[in-house]
């Protein structure tokens, strides 16, 4: 994987004028010491580290998603925890990575690879691993903004200034996007190189295994299906369940997982808490709080304690000195610990709620929701017994499945910012409170849009803004009603 990466990252010239995409893609290849058409397995390695590695990163100057969802606190800079999402231009830098570090790539990648030496048959499957990729990329953007330039991006000959798309109507093309693309796949067929005989190198997710790219599109899409869970039931209700029908991720090594070297490239986390060496980062009293009062066995893997006791640090406050609060245990420490970006847990969480809804999910909710329990406790390397007594002192409660789901799922996400967030938003439990010294007026619910895009696109952010109710964090997406 070094290797890969190191070519790919090296060999890929970034333009920062692309955020609002307008400037010639072609562009951002051209190099004099390196090849001018960089093979499409390169810039598909690149946008999966890319990514996975801003997706996942806790990082105060990107995605702030643990902040978002109240389980990580702040040492001595608690602005973050505060809401502040202009100091340190926040959403300015989770769009350009995902935008121009991302998807650009990936969108270059399918034009390169028209071109190379292939069967029929691999290039079909390497263009639906692009596709795939691709697809779960803008789920990231317009459950993290709401509205965003689609259909118009990456038009650069054609189009400076993209419009914002409306975010339901690049939701129901994601599905159909996904359909289409699936139903290509030649899961028989590898992604290996006839010149080579190699496998699909670029692909450092799952290994040109196109089966497993079928059940992580799958499970994708029933991402997508449940979020429109409250604003359109039936394409909802239709949408999970062939999701599930299809095949879903099945297993915690069928999860959607960056696998990093520890070396050239760490994972984020550890970048973070230890590469760095910063006291920035403590685990928040509510997360602390609420598995002690429910005796998880899941706080000694994650945490450490203070004079016997787990003690989480004052969310919204400062927490100083450091070594008055419990840590962050070396299970997330870990250099070559991947970002499991879509997990085997994840996705049982969002069957059982697909069947408190009344869908279709292939069993019942309280049966679902104990999977979901047992695969993260056991992703976690919980024992059996524990996993046994935790389900029988907290079992499915129907009559208030949100709060079940919710708090449970909201628990088995952390340390998996996104998903957590999707949970806490559309299922409003556990309930979060805005901290008091908070720069908003709520707790968030979107990432403003980048503050470039009133420079470079300022007619069209202004009319999304204006479209969503205002450019706010407080601002609902269209899916979150409630």
């Amino acid at each position: 994987m070094k290797n890969i990466l190191k070519a790919a990252l090296t060999g890929i010239l970034i333009s920062a004028s692309l955020v609002s995409c307008q400037s010639d893609l072609t562009s951002l290849n051209e190099d004099p010491k390196h090849p001018s058409v960089l093979p499409s397995e390169n810039l598909l390695a690149t946008a999966l580290f890319q990514s996975s590695y801003y997706m996942d990163n806790p990082s105060v100057n990107f995605n702030n998603y643990r902040f978002f969802t109240q389980q990580w606190a702040e040492g001595q800079y608690p602005q973050e925890t505060q809401y502040d999402l202009v100091t340190r231009n926040q959403p300015r830098n989770h769009f350009n990575r995902m935008y121009v570090y991302s998807l650009n790539n990936l969108r270059q990648a399918k034009e390169n690879l028209k071109n190379e030496v292939e069967t029929e048959d691999v290039r079909t499957n390497k263009l639906a691993t692009l596709e795939i990729q691709e697809i779960f990329i803008w789920e990231n953007l317009v459950d993290t903004f709401g509205d965003v330039p689609y259909s118009e991006a990456f038009k650069p000959n054609e189009i400076l200034t993209p419009k914002y798309d409306d975010a339901k109507t690049i939701y129901i093309d994601l599905i159909k996007r996904i359909n289409d693309a699936i139903a290509t796949i030649k899961p028989s067929v590898k992604g290996y190189s006839p010149a080579t005989g190699e496998q699909y190198s670029g692909d450092l997710v799952y290994l040109g295994n196109m089966s497993k790219w079928i059940k992580f599109a799958n499970s994708v899409k029933l991402r997508l299906g449940i979020n429109l869970a409250d604003v359109d039931p039936t394409l909802s209700k239709a949408t999970v369940e062939s999701a599930i029908a299809g095949g879903v991720i099945s297993s915690e090594e069928e999860a959607y997982k960056f696998k990093y070297d520890g070396n050239t490239f760490s994972n984020p986390v550890f970048d973070n808490l230890v590469a760095s060496n910063r006291d920035d980062f403590v685990p928040s009293e509510i997360v602390i709080n609420t598995m002690s009062s429910l005796s998880d066995p899941r706080m000694e893997k994650w945490f450490t304690k203070v004079g016997g006791i787990y003690k989480g640090g004052v969310f919204g406050e400062l927490n100083d000195p450091y070594s008055d609060f419990s840590h962050l245990n070396d299970y997330f420490r870990s250099s070559t610990t991947a970002s499991n970006l879509l997990s085997y847990a994840e996705v049982n969480f969002l069957k059982a709620e697909a069947a408190a809804r009344g869908y279709s999910a292939g069993g019942t909710a309280a049966d679902l929701y104990a999977t979901a329990v047992t695969s993260s406790m056991k992703e976690n390397g919980v024992a059996d017994a524990s996993i046994t007594t935790y389900l029988v002192a907290h079992p499915y409660n129907a009559a208030n499945w949100k709060q079940s789901i919710g708090v449970q799922a909201w628990i088995a996400m952390f340390n998996k910012g996104l998903a957590c967030w999707n949970f806490t938003r559309r299922l409003d439990n556990p309930t979060l409170v805005n901290p008091p010294k908070s720069n908003l007026s709520s707790v968030p619910y979107r990432m403003p849009y980048s503050d470039q895009e009133y420079v470079l696109n300022g007619t069209n952010v202004n009319a999304a803004a204006s479209k969503i109710g205002g450019d706010k964090a407080t601002t609902k997406l269209f899916w979150d009603k409630f």
